[in-house]
């Protein structure tokens, strides 16, 4: 095995700071994009949303009352959730519907306690065929392509648009926020999305895709401006990309053209709910001119937080506080 992708720094320079609030990433959408998403959630509405939570009652856990979600996701395919509702709620609260970071699941209930902690139901989407790399996931895959791709899942199914791993993704994420609007502890109309890397495009994915989405909170997001951030990115899941492409030179073409449907920078202007951003300007996993391409092209009301000298981890705990405090302000108005 060639290991040069693994030692060798990235082949382009990253965008100078000052030019990163009006870059708005190297290629336009496809012009079947919108049609194409479209199809894709009308074939996913053949099958019923089917929302079981069955409450769990063997937990530690004394002030959320704890449901164990599974509902139909692409292809009709279980996915499970996990739903923590503050124990006691008596007022209109917004659901916080959370997807996960590339690898991870939706682990154990006591592992994600800051939005119920908060006073908001919140919903866990686990992430299919994921949560085996850093935390535990409990659904599988079924509607796997079954081509070549490098290990992970950010190749599987290339070149195929129709097969390709994120189609799939994308809709579970489109059809969690059907499923959290179905649960009946639900308090309140508002349906809030939010995730960090994976989780935060998928969060923007959920905004651009579901008209019930009422706010976003997407922290240093992923698929984001896909070529050039795996040109520059060192870490994470691009370079399983920049290695199927160094084997599979004949398709690097069509796999770009397959991609662009999944370039979140380039969905994202069918948005319309307000969104706040998290961006590291060290991140070298999420680049952050595709955080900026995909923060510039957003068709909502929108802010950004920048940490300048943070990396992927980007604002961690520093960054729940001001998203709970921007949840709050912008919900109230």
């Amino acid at each position: 095995m060639d290991d040069k992708f693994d030692e060798e720094s990235a082949m382009l320079a990253e965008i100078p700071f000052e030019a990163l609030e009006s870059f708005l990433g190297d290629r336009q959408a496809p012009g079947d994009m919108s049609d194409f998403w479209k199809a894709s959630l009308a074939k996913a509405a053949r099958s019923p949303l089917d929302v079981r939570a069955e409450p769990v009652h063997d937990t530690p856990l004394r002030t959320v009352d704890v449901f164990d979600v599974t509902f139909a996701g692409a292809g009709g395919h279980p996915i499970k959730a996990w739903y923590l509702v503050p124990r006691g709620l008596d007022e209109q609260r917004p659901t916080v519907i959370e997807y996960i970071g590339y690898g991870g699941g939706r682990g154990l209930p006591h592992e994600l306690l800051f939005w119920s902690a908060s006073g908001y139901p919140h919903l866990i989407m686990d992430t299919r065929g994921q949560g085996s790399a850093w935390r535990t996931g409990d659904t599988a895959d079924l509607g796997a392509s079954g081509l070549p791709h490098v290990p992970g899942f950010l190749t599987d199914g290339l070149p195929d648009r129709d097969v390709y791993y994120y189609r799939r993704l994308f809709v579970d994420a489109v059809r969690a926020v059907d499923a959290a609007a179905e649960l009946s502890h639900r308090a309140s109309a508002a349906l809030v999305t939010t995730g960090t890397s994976q989780g935060g495009a998928l969060s923007l994915v959920a905004a651009s895709l579901h008209p019930g989405v009422a706010a976003a909170m997407p922290n240093v997001p992923f698929l984001c401006n896909i070529r050039r951030s795996a040109h520059v990115a060192t870490t994470g899941p691009y370079p399983e990309l920049v290695r199927w492409c160094h084997t599979h030179r004949s398709l690097v073409d069509g796999a770009f053209d397959t991609l662009a449907y999944f370039d979140v920078a380039l969905l994202v202007d069918q948005a319309r709910c307000p969104a706040h951003f998290g961006v590291a300007l060290h991140d070298t996993t999420c680049p952050p001119s595709g955080v900026y391409a995909a923060f510039n092209r957003y068709g909502g009301p929108k802010d950004i937080v920048a940490y300048e000298f943070n990396g992927h981890e980007s604002g961690e705990a520093h960054h729940l506080d001001l998203q709970a405090r921007w949840l709050a302000e912008t919900l109230a108005g």
